[in-house]
This record gives C-alpha cells, sequence and structure tokens, in this order.
C-alpha cells in the first residue's frame, strides 16, 4: 500500500453497553437496536441492513481486532473515533479504551479522536414531532475541557499507534461554535486551547494539529470584529479543516431518495472550493451513503419532516463509491493539499446508512474499492 495517502474512517462507537444508554434505554441496550428493527419505508428501500459479522460488541477485543485487520488490509491507514465529553463526563468510551486500545493488533492502524460535542437529542429512535429532549448538552465549560483533554493526554495521546500529523499528534473538533459559546467566546477559546496545546507539550508529547469540521465553521452572532470564518480558524490557531458528511454540503433534492452520483459530482467541485476559501490545508472527504432511517419510530409515516426524516441517497454501490475514491485520489494527486489526507464517512454508521463494515449484501466490496484505489 502506498503510504503517501492517509486514508481515515470516522467510528461511531455506540455499538457497545454504555451506563448512560441503560439509563436512557434500558439494560444492556446499544444502537444495534435499531438496526435490527429497521424495515423498508418505501418502494424499493433495503432496510433492514444486516452486518455480515453479526451485532458484536466493538468493546471486545477481539471483536476489534478483526476490525482493525479488515480496515488495514484494504487501504485504511487510521479509525477517528468520535469522541464524547460532556459537561457530565465521558460518554461511549469503552469502545476505544476496552476494545481498541485493548486490541493485539492495534499496532497496525492508527488512531485519533474527534470531539463530537455536539448536543445528544432523544432521537433513538426519534419521532414525527421532533421536538426531541437533549439528554446531554454539546457545549463545556473550561473545567470540563480541561478534564476531558488531561483525560486524553494520559490515556491516548502517549499511544503509539496514535495518529500524527507532520509530526503532530490529529485532534479534531466536530462543532467549533459549540466549543466557543461553552467556553465564553474567542479569545477565551483561544487562550484554553493554547493552554491545551502547552499541556501536550509538557507531557513531552510534542505538537498538536487542530483540525475543525468545516460545516461547523460559521461566524457568530453578534460577532462585531471577525467577517469571515478563515480570520476566526487564524485567532484559534487551527491547522486544517476536514468534512463529515456529504449532507453537511449538499442538500439532498428528491425524496424519498436522492441519485448518489449526482452528490458525488457536486461534493467534487467542493474541493476545490473549500482548499480556495481556506488558508489553511483543507482534506477532502467521501461519504459511502446516507439512511437515517433507521433512527425513526418504524410504524410512523416517512415523511420529509427533517433529520431523521429525510431522504436517502440512492445507487451507493460499491462501484459509485468506487468512482467517488478515484476522484478524490485525483484531486489529492493535484497536491493542493499537504499531506494527501482522505475522511470517509464512515466505518460503521449503521443507522445512519454510511458503513465499510461488510454487510449481507455488499461483503467486503467497499473495502476492496478502497484497496484498489489506493493501493
Amino acid at each position: 500500500m502506498c503510504k503517501q495517502y492517509e486514508v481515515a474512517a470516522y467510528y461511531f462507537p455506540n455499538y457497545h453497553i454504555d451506563p448512560r444508554n441503560m439509563k436512557w434505554h434500558g439494560k444492556e441496550w446499544t444502537e444495534w437496536e435499531l438496526v435490527k428493527r429497521a424495515e423498508p419505508r418505501f418502494e424499493g428501500h433495503r432496510q433492514p441492513r444486516i452486518p455480515l459479522w453479526g451485532y458484536e460488541d466493538e468493546a471486545d477485543p477481539e471483536v476489534m481486532e478483526k476490525k482493525i485487520s479488515a480496515a488495514a488490509d484494504h487501504g485504511l491507514t487510521s479509525f477517528i473515533f468520535d469522541w464524547y465529553w460532556h459537561e457530565e463526563g465521558p460518554y461511549l468510551q469503552r469502545c476505544l479504551e476496552e476494545g481498541f486500545l485493548k486490541a493485539k493488533n492495534n499496532d497496525r492502524l492508527k488512531f485519533a479522536l474527534m470531539w463530537a460535542n455536539h448536543d445528544w437529542v432523544d432521537i433513538h429512535p426519534a419521532t414525527r414531532e421532533r421536538s426531541y429532549a437533549t439528554l446531554a448538552y454539546g457545549k463545556v465549560s473550561e473545567k470540563a475541557f480541561i478534564e476531558a483533554t488531561d483525560h486524553m493526554i494520559m490515556n491516548y495521546f502517549n499511544h503509539p499507534s496514535y495518529w500524527r500529523v507532520n509530526g503532530a499528534l490529529y485532534f479534531s473538533v466536530y462543532e467549533l461554535m459549540s466549543l466557543i459559546i461553552g467556553l465564553g467566546g474567542i479569545d477565551e477559546t483561544r487562550r484554553v486551547l493554547n493552554d491545551f496545546r502547552n499541556r501536550v507539550k509538557a507531557a513531552g508529547l510534542g505538537e498538536l494539529h487542530l483540525n475543525a469540521v468545516v460545516w461547523g465553521v460559521q461566524i457568530l452572532p453578534g460577532e462585531k470584529r471577525i467577517s469571515n470564518p478563515d480570520e476566526m480558524l487564524e485567532i484559534l490557531d487551527i491547522d486544517s479543516v476536514t468534512s463529515y458528511v456529504w449532507i453537511h454540503h449538499v442538500e439532498l433534492q428528491n425524496f424519498p431518495k436522492t441519485d448518489y452520483a449526482w452528490v458525488r459530482d457536486e461534493l467534487a467541485k467542493d474541493y476545490e472550493k473549500f482548499t480556495k476559501q481556506y488558508k489553511i490545508p483543507y482534506f477532502p472527504n467521501v461519504t459511502m451513503g446516507w439512511d437515517a432511517s433507521p433512527r425513526t419510530i418504524q410504524s410512523d409515516t416517512y415523511d420529509n419532516l427533517g433529520y431523521p426524516f429525510m431522504s436517502t441517497l440512492d445507487g451507493n454501490t460499491p462501484e459509485e463509491f468506487e468512482k467517488a475514491l478515484s476522484m478524490a485520489k485525483e484531486f489529492l494527486d493535484k497536491g493542493q493539499t499537504n499531506p494527501k489526507i482522505l475522511t470517509i464517512n464512515a466505518w460503521n454508521e449503521w443507522t445512519e446508512g454510511s458503513y465499510l463494515e461488510p454487510d449481507t449484501v455488499y461483503g467486503l466490496r467497499y473495502l476492496e474499492a478502497i484497496k484498489r484505489v489506493f493501493e
């Protein structure tokens, strides 16, 4: 495999038992329950999606070893774990800490964190009413931020498999605005992030590479002295930007399904646009699919009401996905992004219809597509 490319898949860790989930949903609940209960909601709708490996516990090191091997064998270089820490403390940590970090073969795959600092709302499953209760808020205080980042420094950053970009520890933030609001504004956030960098250095771990997910980079209401996102990123000393999923950038034009190839071609144009828009590097994203219908109450009528009652991506076969990968590689080969990093949504977003893990229809063919393009 050619190491000039970094191919990183987002990993969503809600397929193991967690104390908060048991409080909210009952004993031994995981998001596999929504995957199992998904039904076809319109003509031609392929649900349920059935994992080829079964409904496994990702916090089991042996289960994670199988995932690591499959990823590394097919050209992935890292998992970017969706990582949760709310004001009340950690959430969904066991997948990484008991699964990945205790896997015997975790030297085969790098890992990094994307702080998924969004509000956690009651959509598992969602009602048509859409007045969802907030179970945990994404914004955190400086005290909680220090607790969370100290945990990263002590438990993750010193691991030999932690992913470094140009020698610096890659750390991404999903909602930059939520971080700024929780920490009290732009200037306070700059101070807190600088302190984070200094604590990493003081631990003997070198530099941080701070990444922001593009969709969350907006100007705060009432912010007078900043006229564009680039200014804000510069003030905060952000090192790069990337995307999480295609639907953050393109509205799905037809309901209940929108053509995958059309969305792919529209997003390929954004690679150039975002590269020119931001002064810092933009790492492109390829999304395998989209279908959030498993997160809705299956007995409700499926209308176009907004997430998760929304359009799906149709025609996202392994062949069409491979074309998307080839287009991203062609962009990377232009040399406008250094290093050549691609993010993929996702390793296992089963309830959003975007996963590389094998299912009973296509098996390993999505992973094989990655291997063909990047070997």
